[in-house]
């Protein structure tokens, strides 16, 4: 069961690989992603120092008074992975075009888990194509219900 997806991912990159990570989450954090509450619009990971981050996701507070003073939203956060899988995507972050995109966050048994994507960036002329595609097979659905 999905808890946030990146509604844009599949429009704006064509996935070419996916990861599967832990992530590390505060408690709070964890209660305000199981609300559905957060957005991954704009975030990306990239890989530093043999460790790899989520950058740029937004998870608010599950509740607002009962949170840190210092806390903030929108810090990096861990992503567990082996080494073996780290190596991996700093390989693919290093090749020019690929980009590091989080798809969705999930549960899996009773843990956060982040589904992340090799991705490159779409052409407009591609996004045209999706959109085309999407309408006729909309249109096909119309007419096979009528």
């Amino acid at each position: 069961m999905s808890l946030l997806e990146n509604k844009k991912a599949y429009f704006d990159y064509e996935i070419q690989e996916t990861f599967e990570a832990g992530i590390e989450l505060l408690g709070f954090e964890v209660k305000a992603l199981r609300g559905k509450l957060g957005s991954l619009e704009g975030s990306h990971v990239v890989v530093r120092g043999g460790e790899a981050f989520l950058t740029g996701a937004t998870i608010p507070p599950y509740q607002p008074a009962n949170t840190p003073k210092d806390y903030d939203p929108h810090k990096n956060r861990k992503l567990l992975l082996t080494k073996k899988e780290i190596g991996e995507l700093g390989g693919y972050e290093s090749k020019k075009g690929l980009t590091l995109i989080p798809i969705s966050v999930y549960n899996k048994n009773n843990r956060i888990k982040i589904l992340v994507g090799v991705a490159r960036a779409k052409k407009k002329h591609d996004k045209r194509e999706t959109i085309k595609r999407r309408e006729t097979e909309r249109e096909m659905r119309r007419s096979l219900k009528d």
